[in-house]
């Protein structure tokens, strides 16, 4: 089985200095046994790697993980480019417990987030 449920979690910023467990992201992908994302099953089953973004005080937002034309990973809610949120390195970073990923905001900042859980799920039929 290679397809997990991610938690992401808002990391250490500024405005939140112990990070906030109530902003960040839910996400269902395929990784390899390293924890990198695998692209060639993402590949075979684009429709299964989707995310939520959760947001204290505002409302979820569900959307997919895409591969954009500069050759960039994102989470994208909606048609085109707008709503975007570029994921730094994911082709790299290894989404294991414990690691921090970089996401592009739809606002444009860019904010750290700790995988805080990784559990390993069946490829939705």
């Amino acid at each position: 089985m290679s397809w997990y449920t991610i938690r992401l979690e808002l990391a250490r910023t500024k405005e939140f200095p112990d990070g906030n467990p109530r902003c960040g992201y839910l996400l269902r992908v395929p990784l390899k046994e390293d924890g990198v994302l695998d692209e060639a099953e993402w590949r075979k089953h684009k429709h299964a790697a989707v995310v939520k973004r959760f947001w204290e005080d505002e409302d979820d937002e569900h959307g997919e993980l895409i591969h954009t034309r500069h050759r960039t990973w994102a989470f994208s809610y909606a048609p085109g480019e707008d709503d975007d949120e570029p994921v730094f390195h994911l082709e790299t970073h290894a989404l294991l417990r414990g690691e921090y990923v970089s996401i592009k905001e739809h606002d444009g900042e860019t904010l750290p987030f700790k995988v805080a859980d990784v559990r390993a799920e069946p490829l939705p039929v």
